[in-house]
């Protein structure tokens, strides 16, 4: 495990400056509008250097790769279209196209959500749940990378949670497996953070989400089989609530109708810019935001880990009490961007 960590660390070290460097030589660069935060044009590309990261410490262990070849070829297949995407733009339509075939490679490798009956229209249940798990999330993971540092620590933290649990399960692998992907994204952090900096691009964002979704389905998280449901949904918590938030606010204001609309439109209404609308500097919000994952992860930990249903509920009443505190947050940061009247909120 160590050998496979360091080498990790060690190739998004070496790589990332020398993405930054190609990516100002070919002028793949996110430039600032009034949708995004940062003043100066930034260099893309970081995403392919923690894809880097891991994959290296994937190929230096034999059993790993096997279990996790499925994920790791869906995800190369995401991190090309994601470059494409950063380099020249995809439609929409192509982009979830790919993640549709990105995740039937993960089904076809012998991994998918397993709680219907077993027949053949609870089976085609399971793959259709699947399909729309892993774009959720890969989305979801994609909408938080919005801010500095954001989307890598939600993913490290999420990592370090299904790591958590998966040692404690006998899950070994995946215990190295997501430690890997741990510690990729807080290796790349500091490069997101300084002076010289450089974005994940769409290519990293949801190349981490892609990952995280594709875990949440390889692992087993929960002795109870109902309860198992709800830990991958309490780790990945905070992108899911703010895409489904999000969502049904866009809906509501008829600002999407569509789903090419959905994946194309882009504003300042996530749970980020809502705190920042609530008066929270960019490096605060991600601190919020960093410890309400780490309590809705530690609910996760306790849901797996309880042998008695009442415990395991009562970790899952804590989530949601945690999600009902990001949803007040979010329309008191909507109320403010927008010059409502909530005194009464």
């Amino acid at each position: 495990m160590a050998v496979s960590v360091l080498m990790s660390v060690l190739i998004v070290l070496l790589a990332t400056p020398l993405m930054r460097r190609f990516a100002l030589a070919f002028d793949i660069l996110d430039i600032p509008d009034h949708r995004k935060s940062h003043g100066n044009a930034v260099p893309l590309l970081g995403g392919v250097a923690v894809y880097f990261g891991i994959a290296s410490g994937l190929f230096s262990s034999y059993e790993s790769f096997h279990l996790f070849s499925g994920l790791l070829l869906g995800g190369t297949l995401i991190v090309v279209a994601g470059v494409i995407d950063d380099v020249r733009g995809l439609s929409s339509g192509t982009r979830l196209a790919i993640q549709v075939m990105a995740a039937c490679m993960v089904i076809i490798s012998g991994y998918r959500i397993d709680f219907l009956p077993n027949t053949m229209m609870g089976n085609i249940g399971e793959v259709l749940l699947t399909v729309i798990w892993i774009t959720g999330i890969t989305n979801a993971v994609n909408y938080m990378d919005g801010l500095d540092g954001l989307a890598a620590g939600i993913a490290a933290i999420s990592a370090h949670c299904f790591s958590i649990i998966a040692a404690l399960s006998g899950q070994y692998s995946l215990c190295v497996f997501t430690q890997i992907l741990a510690v990729v994204c807080l290796a790349f952090i500091p490069f997101n953070l300084k002076g010289n900096k450089i974005f994940l691009g769409d290519a990293g964002s949801t190349f981490l989400g892609f990952t995280l979704a594709g875990i949440a389905v390889i692992g087993h998280w929960a002795s109870d089989h109902v309860l198992r449901l709800s830990v991958p949904v309490l780790i990945l918590g905070v992108p899911i609530f703010d895409m489904i938030f999000t969502t049904i606010m866009r809906v509501k204001e008829g600002k999407i109708h569509t789903v090419g609309e959905w994946l194309d439109y882009a504003g300042k209404d996530h749970f980020h810019h809502r705190l920042i609308d609530i008066g929270l500097r960019s490096r605060s919000s991600v601190l919020f935001i960093f410890f309400i994952a780490i309590a809705l992860g530690i609910s996760a930990i306790i849901v797996s880990q309880s042998e008695e249903t009442f415990v395991g509920l009562m970790a899952i009443l804590q989530g949601i009490i945690i999600f009902g505190t990001i949803g007040v947050l979010m329309i008191v940061g909507a109320g403010r961007r927008s010059g409502w009247d909530i005194s009464d909120t």
